[in-house]
């Protein structure tokens, strides 16, 4: 079992919003019940606090699943834990590999063929060019795409690159696994294909944290759940608990 770990005190993220009235701005996310977020200043300038003061702990065999309203935050913080936001108060500490499923279009350059775009993929994911190399074929094959990797990707339907960033993107080995929705990439047999590379990758993770609405998906692939509502984490929980939550 890997040692693979999450821990986040009193974890606080916000952003600066710049051109705008601060008045009308306010009228306007008190009128957008679904966004998430709370308008305030800190050193004289406008800002939103997506994230307040979150606390997390995590261990491997974790498999959190976030729930809540769209712009509630849970994107916020898979991104806080992936490393692509860093903390305005508080602390984030993430032990073990991070795979991030967060947007498969990341790093995909049009004009680059198939097979350039896996090694770039690959070395965004941390992989070195030999291990990039080493499973080169693995993902050629996975794609379907044969020939076409030869060819830049802006000649690729959407499906097709679908394909091709799935496949770069689930490669990685990952101790700490993060998912902002199940996936679901290509036709119907891709998609079973899909399907059953991704249980792995979840499988031989230490850590999965999931951010779906999908009920059934949080009920089978995860053992906890915290909510997220305007920024602000509830307690996390034992998953047999989720409808109750969902209830509060």
């Amino acid at each position: 079992m890997t040692t693979a770990s999450i821990t986040c005190t009193d974890l606080t993220i916000r952003f600066p919003v710049y051109g705008a009235d601060a008045k009308s701005l306010k009228k306007a996310l008190a009128r957008a019940v679904s966004v998430g977020g709370v308008l305030g200043r800190h050193a004289g300038v406008t800002d939103v606090t997506a994230l307040s003061h979150v606390n997390l702990q995590l261990k491997a065999g974790d498999r959190l699943g976030l729930i809540g309203h769209n712009g509630s935050g849970k994107t916020t913080l898979l991104r806080a834990l992936s490393g692509a936001y860093e903390p305005d108060e508080g602390t984030i500490e993430v032990q073990g590999r991070i795979a991030a499923l967060l947007d498969l279009s990341l790093g995909i350059d049009p004009s680059a063929t198939g097979y350039e775009n896996i090694r770039l993929r690959g070395r965004i994911a941390g992989l070195s060019s030999r291990e990039i190399e080493e499973r080169m074929d693995e993902i050629a094959d996975f794609t379907g795409l044969g020939p076409f990797l030869a060819m830049p990707v802006k000649t690729y339907s959407a499906g097709m690159q679908g394909r091709l960033a799935f496949a770069a993107a689930t490669a990685v080995e990952a101790d700490v696994l993060l998912m902002d929705e199940w996936i679901a990439v290509g036709d119907q047999d891709f998609q079973k294909l899909a399907h059953k590379r991704l249980l792995k990758l979840v499988e031989r993770a230490g850590i999965l944290v999931l951010a779906t609405h999908e009920v059934p998906l949080l009920k089978l692939y995860c053992n906890k759940v915290m909510r997220m509502e305007g920024g602000v984490a509830s307690e996390v929980v034992d998953i047999r608990k989720l409808d109750q939550l969902l209830a509060d």
